[in-house]
């Protein structure tokens, strides 16, 4: 089967980033910034991200770059005769499914608001109504389950157009959207009469408030934000040709990831301060605080529409590229073609997203840790807490050892053509310290999971006994 080739450089970026851009950025990053003391979160977890998630995505890139292969062939390409890193292939495949599986949920619920917002049901009522909406929306069968539906259907049409013709064009006009939509509604929160105050929360770093819980959590946001560890990236790594270095496309890739992170606080924060919403409101902050704030605002139904149109097209590129990684390993698995395994590939995610799009109404019953948790949550860990710091241990080692790789072949890779070089002195980081602070945010973060403000897995655990 002939290998796939992206049209452009900027395709590439766009697409990557694409990837690394989604609710994470949009719904979390403010959420985790608000919680954390603002300023202060906000600076760890730029330092971070450098630290972090640069380093894990060049060896993605180069794994799949030089492997010419999807995840579930990376290894069995580039791994010495008789070894057993092949099985993170399948480990990786299954983490994208599972990723999707909660994921095409969220995102139904963006489009949901964004109809709702356009159609003014969302506008023109009481506070109390408004806070009600969004367990409205997760009490209802047939709208969880419609929304979902319609995400993976639209998706993996896009996908089987092409990988030029679709992925790579959709990704260009959505990505350009999503970032003008942004400018737009960042400078009206500038007029609002909250802006300052809002400003210097989100911007001025407060020291003081740096405690051991602001660290880990933006270590945490800093490493999921990018969805490191499951191939995301290694699937566009082997769509291009070596004429550009990796570090140098991939600091290209931080940055505009960054930029959408941040201006989507710099779109919130002056809003939570000019409309009295709590910045700290935790993971309601999109669905309920920011339905007030439109609810409030002049004009609120049309900006309340642009604003979830900007998140539709957030996750929508994140939906697209990861439906991208599942088809690329399917297809090298069976020799599939595109349409078919489009298909094949819609009707098993539709199916297997339906516990979740389920798990808040009909299937409510179903409790995986304690009261008031749910099959997102049940998914949600696995994937953030469990698959994604495994997997990038994986390719960490493998990229780093000399049972694996090794780091000579991954320099090699990733200086290959112009741009930034990786240098000879970042070899002892890369090859200690990246491996030991992957750990320790895996250990950290299976003990400090938690869906409720009194629930930690650790508690959970205890509590068993």
């Amino acid at each position: 089967m002939q290998r796939e080739r992206l049209g452009s450089r900027l395709g590439f970026i766009l697409l990557s980033a694409g990837c690394a851009i989604g609710v994470g950025n949009v719904w979390k990053f403010p959420y985790m910034a608000g919680q954390n003391g603002g300023g202060a979160f906000v600076l760890i977890y730029l330092i971070f991200l450098v630290l972090l998630g640069l380093p894990v995505m060049v060896m993605e890139f180069s794994l799949g770059r030089a492997s010419q292969q999807s995840p579930v062939g990376i290894f069995p390409k580039l791994e010495k005769k008789g070894q057993k890193w092949h099985l993170h292939g399948y480990m990786a495949l299954a983490a994208n499914f599972l990723l999707m599986m909660f994921y095409t949920s969220v995102t139904g619920w963006i489009v949901y608001y964004f109809v709702s917002f356009l159609s003014g049901k969302m506008t023109g009522i009481p506070n109390e109504a408004s806070a009600l909406l969004f367990g409205e929306m997760l009490s209802s069968p047939a709208v969880t389950v419609g929304f979902m539906a319609l995400v993976v259907v639209l998706g993996f049409l896009i996908l089987s157009f092409g990988l030029q013709k679709g992925v790579e064009r959709v990704t260009k006009y959505m990505m350009t959207a999503l970032l003008l939509l942004m400018v737009v509604l960042a400078f009206h929160s500038f007029t609002l009469e909250g802006a300052g105050e809002g400003l210097s929360f989100y911007l001025k770093p407060d020291l003081s408030k740096i405690d051991g819980n602001v660290i880990v959590g933006a270590m945490n946001q800093a490493f999921f934000t990018l969805s490191l560890g499951i191939g995301s990236m290694a699937i566009f790594g082997s769509y291009i040709d070596k004429s550009r270095s990796l570090m140098g496309e991939s600091v290209n890739i931080l940055v505009l990831d960054t930029f959408v992170a941040i201006t989507a606080g710099l779109i919130i924060f002056p809003a939570c301060f000019t409309f009295e919403v709590e910045p700290g409101a935790g993971p309601s902050l999109l669905f309920v605080a920011m339905a007030k704030v439109f609810n409030n605002m002049a004009g609120g139904r049309w900006w309340g529409s642009l604003f979830f149109l900007f998140m539709v097209f957030a996750a929508f590129s994140t939906i697209i590229a990861v439906f991208e990684n599942i088809l690329a390993c399917v297809r090298e698995l069976t020799g599939w073609g595109r349409k078919k395994a489009c298909v094949i590939c819609g009707a098993a995610v539709l199916v297997l997203s339906l516990p979740c799009a389920l798990g808040f109404n009909l299937w409510s019953a179903f409790v995986p840790f304690a009261s008031g948790s749910s099959v997102l949550d049940l998914e949600d860990f696995l994937v953030s807490n469990c698959f994604l710091p495994l997997g990038a241990l994986c390719y960490v080692l493998f990229c780093v050892s000399k049972m694996g790789w090794g780091f000579d072949n991954f320099m090699a890779e990733a200086n290959q053509g112009k741009g930034l070089k990786l240098k000879k002195w970042m070899r002892p980081y890369m090859t200690y310290v990246l491996p030991a602070v992957i750990v320790a945010l895996f250990v950290i973060g299976i003990l400090n999971f938690s869906f409720a403000d009194d629930f930690t897995l650790w508690k959970w655990i205890c509590g068993l006994f």
